[in-house]
């Protein structure tokens, strides 16, 4: 489904705070809440908007450490199999199938570098793993959700 301009509005408010009323997000955007609750629903009907979240700062929890995992895998390692190695492990946040040389590529936060570690052997210890790399992230510049919201992060510091 593509979004015209008012559903894109609409998905934008959403992105920036959930639990908006569809009053609130209709005085934003000209229309009336009973129209933009037709339309949330056609968009979740639809597949568009896919669910509702609360976004919770890993710092909350007590990860304060970020890493990038690169995984290397032993040949005719499917997606399937890296998704179900890496779902029971609550520490990673995303994984995605990427080109170049890694099959995948994993974010993981931590408490520490020590916890990290432990995520990191516990993905390296996955049968189909040949090998890792990874990286610490220092200081995040900027997080955007899907919806293009940006967070400027670096401010918050």
């Amino acid at each position: 489904m593509r979004l015209n301009d008012l559903d894109e509005r609409i998905v934008h408010a959403l992105a920036e705070d959930a639990r908006r009323t569809y009053a609130d997000i209709g005085s934003r955007i000209g229309l009336s809440a009973p129209a933009v609750k037709r339309r949330v629903d056609r968009l979740r009907a639809a597949g568009a908007i896919t669910g509702f979240t609360v976004r919770v700062d890993p710092a909350a929890l007590g990860w304060s450490t970020e890493g990038f995992i690169e995984i290397y895998c032993v040949r005719n390692t499917s997606p399937e199999a890296i998704h179900r190695g890496l779902e029971r492990m609550p520490e990673v946040v995303a994984a995605s199938t990427v080109t170049g040389e890694a099959d995948a590529l994993v974010q993981v936060f931590a408490a520490d570098m020590r916890h990290f570690e432990q995520v990191l052997e516990r993905i390296a210890g996955e049968p189909y793993v040949e090998r890792t790399k990874s990286v610490l992230v220092l200081s995040p510049l900027l997080r955007r959700s899907s919806s293009g919201i940006s967070a400027d992060v670096a401010s918050e510091s």
